[in-house]
């Protein structure tokens, strides 16, 4: 037997080589690329707790008329506010993006895509959504004109119509229905009625 031969554990001979092919060394390395995925890391699992922690923050908000002191989670935005926590569910929750605006509410008189706004960044401002416009079972004269003159089908869009319209007539942008339809195109009816918004927000213009 060669010096250089090695016995094997029946007493003689070279060991056998191990042959590993392609395929067994691809299965192995998937093996444990998933064995380390579904393991979190001793870093993972010392943040976990972490992550459950939420901390609230106090701000105060006049809604609607009404003083509020709310113990929020600082990324809820107005829109989740007034939704979640306050139960105003009239402001509506659509794209959650700011292109549709049936999110509009007016903030300090200034009417604003609530789902973009942090509700954290305005601690002390007033708020006035769809349901702080009538009083008692008088409606605001805008809401009103949006029955006379059948500015809705679905209705989905209409309290961010309504809020965008009456921010419109106090601005002054209603000169002409052009004008109208230009500082309203912020919110979007997918169901066609613009023309009675139009005609709804020209005719308490003209008697304002």
């Amino acid at each position: 037997m060669s010096q250089h031969a090695e016995p094997t554990a029946t007493g003689g001979g070279r060991a056998p080589s191990l042959k590993v092919t392609r395929r067994a060394a691809i299965q192995a390395a998937a093996s444990a690329m998933a064995f380390a995925r579904a393991t979190p890391s001793s870093a993972q699992q010392a943040a976990a707790p972490a992550a459950t922690i939420e901390e609230k923050i106090t701000i105060r908000l006049v809604v609607n008329g009404q003083a509020r002191t709310l113990s929020i989670d600082p990324r809820q935005s107005i829109l989740d506010v007034l939704r979640e926590t306050l139960d105003l569910t009239g402001t509506k929750k659509g794209c959650n993006a700011g292109a549709c605006g049936a999110c509009t509410i007016l903030l300090n008189g200034q009417r604003i895509n609530s789902c973009l706004a942090l509700a954290v960044m305005h601690d002390g401002a007033e708020i006035t959504t769809i349901e702080g416009l009538a009083k008692g079972d008088d409606l605001h004269p805008l809401q009103q004109a949006f029955i006379d003159r059948e500015g809705f089908q679905c209705g989905y869009c209409t309290p961010g119509q309504i809020m965008s319209g009456v921010a419109c007539i106090s601005e002054g942008h209603t000169g002409s229905p052009d004008e109208i339809k230009a500082w309203m195109s912020g919110n979007i009816c997918r169901c066609g009625a613009y023309a009675g918004i139009v005609e709804a927000i020209s005719e308490v213009a003209k008697e304002g």
